[in-house]
């Protein structure tokens, strides 16, 4: 008998109960599991004991900010993030984004449009699995298993990339030894209607640096092209499905 999937499990996290308890009820609504935080402490510790699809998480929380808990999460895991703000300006938009989140809606929203934007990036979600099922590839010491959004060092422990780094890195190995301009990395690794940046390719650059490279101020596997873009040096491998 085929089992019956769950249905994908959301973390709301926000200060703010005649908002959180609201949109966790819509969501329920709409077919969703939920579970919700009103703070980053009980958030944490939610993550640890459940396996969640996909986080909505308010920036201004008393205590740890949203910012620093979206840091931590793009730092250590691949869980998506759609960050909530009363602040619409363009820079603070951009800061989202260069910290790992993968979307960013402003105060007051229409939870219908939050709503169709959640289950649109779960249905990315899905469909970049199924893209990338069976790929596996090897380079210097590294393996990364795009079915798994898993990059494992050369003691075979995992390293965390958050989905935007996941992307971006499935796109640098897929064309390795090819120089990438920004715009066609922006284009490569573009997550259906999220606006991305370029300061956010170069924030995902950066972040990537730091988990690949001994030393990434002098960085042998992701180089920039100056005036160009980046290219990805390594000898890639393709490796047969796990």
């Amino acid at each position: 008998m085929t089992p019956v999937p769950r249905p994908s499990r959301i973390l709301v996290v926000d200060d703010h109960a005649d908002i959180r308890d609201p949109l966790a009820a819509f969501l329920r609504r709409h077919e969703l599991e939920v579970l919700t935080a009103p703070d980053a402490a009980t958030a944490r510790a939610l993550l640890r004991e459940h396996p969640i699809d996909l986080v909505v998480l308010d920036v201004m929380l008393p205590g740890e900010g949203g910012l620093s808990l979206c840091r931590h999460l793009a730092e250590t895991t691949a869980t998506p993030v759609i960050l909530l703000s009363a602040m619409a300006g363009q820079d603070d938009r951009v800061a989202g984004l260069e910290i790992g989140a993968d979307d960013y809606v402003t105060k007051p929203f229409d939870p219908r449009e939050l709503v169709a934007r959640i289950k649109g990036m779960l249905r990315r979600l899905g469909r970049a699995a199924a893209q990338w099922q069976g790929r596996r590839y090897a380079f210097g010491d590294w393996t990364l298993d795009m079915n798994r959004r898993e990059l494992r060092d050369a003691g075979g422990e995992p390293v965390a990339l958050s989905s935007a780094e996941l992307r971006l890195l499935g796109v640098l190995v897929e064309r390795a030894g090819k120089v990438l301009s920004r715009d066609e990395l922006l284009d490569l690794t573009r997550d259906g209607e999220v606006q991305n940046f370029d300061r956010s390719i170069d924030s995902q650059v950066s972040r990537l640096r730091k988990k690949l490279e001994s030393d990434p101020r002098r960085p042998r596997l992701l180089k920039t092209s100056w005036g160009d873009g980046y290219v990805f040096t390594a000898d890639v491998r393709p490796l047969s499905a796990a």
